[in-house]
């Protein structure tokens, strides 16, 4: 059935931990890692059009249309589901391009979720998860919308059910580039897979992070600000970095003392991404 008109909540997401255990043969990685969905992230509107095409009413600058994952979804969902009706995208971003919180990828699958609800056009949600891996390899967590355990190329998911915590998010103003940071010749690339156990047990890391900490001091100073109150961790590819605190009450009193350039940011750690908003 057809709605009017969807808004969504697109979730940004934490690594709590990223391996690289080695290079494939044709250069991407493989990798393990826990995806961490959060109750934060970018506000998105859909609402169909009498026309055809997909129009993306928000300005994104520095992107251009044919990079944009939110105009690839759309066009891509509706070219399979052989839809006349057309749709307008409106966004209210808060998830910073190049910070490793998978905004981008966040975009595209509540994109290719709420246009199949939109315009009645019937895909499983395997069919729209394997969409959204031909538009990138952290696109599926976000369609399947909850935590997960990930390898492969982040694309291979186990649910997972995380305990329920705050986190302090600092986002530095800058932006790093994932392909930059994988083609570091210094990247580690042969971590020894872990079991899901010793995950929980601790001792992991991110291996990307020395790379960036070089590259970028803004990141290595948010490390520092944030580990001197909770012990901190960067996020993906970075920039963003991120430390895991038990109430919400703390985790205000620590964002409160960090400085604005750090854009800090509390939220909460969610299993389940929420649900849509119809009318």
């Amino acid at each position: 059935m057809k709605q009017n008109a969807i808004t969504a909540l697109s979730p940004a997401k934490l690594n709590l931990f990223l391996h690289v255990t080695g290079r494939r043969p044709d250069g991407h990685h493989n990798l393990q890692t826990v995806f961490q969905l959060l109750d934060w992230g970018d506000d998105m509107r859909f609402y169909p059009e009498p026309h055809g095409g997909c129009t993306l009413a928000s300005d994104m600058p520095g992107v251009a249309p044919e990079d944009n994952l939110i105009l690839r979804a759309a066009n891509l969902i509706t070219r399979a589901g052989n839809g006349g009706t057309g749709v307008r995208i409106e966004i209210d971003k808060r998830i910073p391009m190049g910070g490793g919180l998978g905004g981008g990828s966040s975009n595209a699958a509540t994109t290719l979720l709420a246009l199949n609800q939109l315009l009645g056009l019937g895909h499983s949600v395997t069919d729209l998860a394997r969409m959204g891996l031909e538009l990138g390899a952290d696109v599926p967590v976000f369609v399947y919308g909850s935590s997960a355990w990930a390898e492969g190329l982040g694309d291979l998911l186990t649910s997972v059910e995380l305990p329920e915590c705050w986190y302090v998010i600092l986002r530095p103003d800058c932006h790093v580039s994932t392909a930059q940071i994988f083609n570091a010749p210094e990247l580690t690339r042969n971590t020894a897979p872990i079991t899901m156990s010793a995950f929980f047990a601790g001792g992991v890391r991110n291996d990307l992070q020395p790379v960036v900490e070089e590259r970028f001091p803004e990141v290595r100073k948010a490390l520092k600000l944030l580990g001197k109150t909770t012990p901190a961790m960067m996020t993906g590819s970075g920039s963003c970095v991120f430390g895991k605190v038990d109430t919400e009450r703390r985790a205000r009193a620590i964002a409160a003392a960090m400085p604005g350039s750090m854009a800090p940011v509390v939220c909460r750690g969610i299993n389940r991404r929420p649900t849509f908003i119809t009318r």
